[in-house]
């Protein structure tokens, strides 16, 4: 045989095989042929193409036997007065902090509908956040752009997301202002655009500072940088959500609406009469993590609003030992704030949140059988979007068998502003309590003791 044919064979074989070695895991034709069975293009099956191609999934798998009158007396529930709305904005978690402080203010002044100031507090957490960015990029100079945490940095210069560690973090240091005295503006009810541009900016400030770094500048230098460079942001804040204000004239007003007492403040007086000077020490964070083990303390590394403020730690524990600290809390008058994964089962025309609610499984032949460790350990599930817990009904051996919360989705969102969870749906996708401590077990101020295990900042479980 000519060399060059042989030569020419032996490479088609060799390719061939390689080729086969290649699509081995792919999908065969024969294997297509098995898959194509589970479609049988039945009268039934087509049927449902049909209306699943025009209709609306939930609506095809809204469950009709779970449509009876919803329940909405509680046994336990804590005044409130007017619903918030935080709009196209990420900021339920400064709405929930806030809210939480409101009732108590509402209770203790008998106030009439009151609202603190989000725009006042957000500009300050825009603010340090940026620097938080900033600083993270100098500590981090000397690393390649391809390391970790240079990486997660520049990927999350700035959000206006976050948990009650930045309402305590930001309000302890900046105070508080009634909502009349900072309104909102456009930018700060639709937070995307002003957030674009600005990350923007702090990415290439960013690149910036570690070429200063790179060309062995001095510290003062990089810092004198670094202020100029937040003198930049801290304008394009101004001219999106106005001059936060350092000393304003103020009237109470009580529940009648008679004007109670005109006095001058600064953000920080404002606090110690109306809001909690005392968020950072007086309060913990609770988690219900199965994927994590129970009764240890956790610490989110780079997980904080400020740069000189607290990571934010956690304790993990049994749904149980939760609830408990719950129904304490609330018996005593005293809302929380709380976060869960909201958009499961959600059915938002009734306000009611119920694992109830949508017969996927009927709709699509198969189950979906994950549970919630298994569902966070997958990232199918985690916690979306915080909201203040206000009510719990209790039955006759003391159980709660539904809770409520404030949402801040306005007034017309849910049930008159309102969710209302079944028990069932608080055990599957309730994520975060945070509690006074004297509502705490004694059990749950010795983990506090603990030396905090440190997690990574792109743990996913964390991403807000």
């Amino acid at each position: 045989m000519n060399k060059q044919i042989l030569s020419i064979f032996v490479f088609c074989a060799f390719s061939c095989s390689t080729q086969a070695q290649e699509l081995k895991g792919g999908i065969s034709d024969s294997m297509m042929q098995q898959i194509k069975q589970s479609y049988a293009n039945t009268p039934s099956d087509k049927a449902i193409r049909n209306a699943i191609g025009n209709n609306d999934i939930r609506k095809l798998a809204l469950n009709q036997d779970n449509l009876k009158g919803m329940d909405t007396h509680f046994s336990i529930k804590v005044p409130s007065k007017g619903i918030t709305d935080q709009k196209s904005s990420g900021r339920c978690w400064l709405f929930t902090g806030l809210n939480v402080m409101r009732a108590k203010a509402i209770a203790k002044h008998n106030l009439g509908a009151f609202e603190f100031s989000q725009t006042y507090p957000f500009f300050f957490d825009q603010l340090e956040k940026a620097n938080l960015f900033l600083q993270g990029i100098i500590d981090t100079s000397s690393k390649p752009m391809d390391d970790k945490m240079v990486e997660w940095l520049f990927r999350n210069p700035l959000s206006d997301g976050g948990t009650f560690t930045g309402v305590a973090d930001i309000v302890s240091k900046y105070g508080l202002v009634p909502k009349d005295v900072m309104p909102e503006t456009n930018s700060s009810e639709n937070t995307s655009r002003m957030a674009g541009l600005i990350a923007l900016k702090l990415r290439e400030q960013g690149l910036q500072l570690r070429e200063l770094a790179a060309k062995g500048a001095k510290p003062a230098v990089i810092e004198k940088t670094k202020t100029e460079m937040l003198s930049v942001i801290y304008r394009m804040l101004v001219l999106n959500l106005g001059v936060p204000p350092t000393e304003f004239t103020w009237t109470e007003h009580n529940a009648k609406g008679e004007p109670v007492s005109t006095e001058t403040y600064t953000p920080l007086s404002f606090l110690k009469k109306y809001g909690d000077e005392n968020l950072i020490d007086s309060y913990v964070m609770l988690m219900n993590d199965p994927s994590r083990e129970y009764y240890k303390c956790y610490e989110i590394d780079y997980d904080r609003h400020r740069y000189d403020g607290k990571n934010w730690m956690y304790v993990n524990l049994p749904i149980e030992d939760i609830k408990e600290m719950a129904i304490a809390s609330l018996k005593d008058s005293t809302m929380m704030y709380f976060s869960c994964d909201v958009g499961k089962f959600l059915n938002s025309d009734r306000g009611l949140l119920d694992v109830k609610n949508y017969d996927y499984e009927s709709l699509m032949g198969t189950s979906f059988n994950m549970n919630k460790k298994q569902r966070i350990q997958t990232f199918a599930s985690g916690s979306s979007h915080a909201m203040t817990l206000m009510a719990v009904d209790l039955d006759k051996n003391g159980k709660p068998t539904k809770w409520m919360v404030e949402n801040s989705w306005g007034p017309a969102a849910g049930y008159q502003g309102y969710l209302i969870m079944t028990d069932e749906w608080f055990n599957e996708y309730m994520f975060r309590l945070v509690v006074e401590t004297k509502y705490s077990s004694e059990k749950v101020l010795e983990v506090l003791k603990q030396k905090p295990i440190r997690l990574p900042a792109w743990d996913p479980m964390f991403a807000e």
